[in-house]
């Protein structure tokens, strides 16, 4: 079973990734739709997007962790 603080680990780096895929994303898209690219604001923005998401991460992984797998399909694999 895993751990709560390797969970949290996992989610970190799961954020960490995404955060810096998207944030290279916003910067190269973004601009070819008309919305001018600002360091600040879409950094700031992308910080409340992140604890959102850790949180949501760190939730869904001690849900499977506990069993929510086996709870809904009846099985484990």
């Amino acid at each position: 079973m895993d751990s709560k603080k390797k969970s949290l680990f996992e989610s970190v780096c799961n954020i960490i990734i995404g955060y810096t895929v998207n944030f290279g994303a916003n910067a190269v898209i973004l601009p070819i739709f008309g919305i001018p690219f600002s360091w600040g604001i879409f950094g700031l923005i992308g910080l409340f997007y992140t604890f959102v998401s850790l949180a949501r991460s760190y939730l869904i992984r001690r849900l499977f962790v506990r069993g929510f797998y086996e709870t809904i399909f009846g099985r484990k694999e």
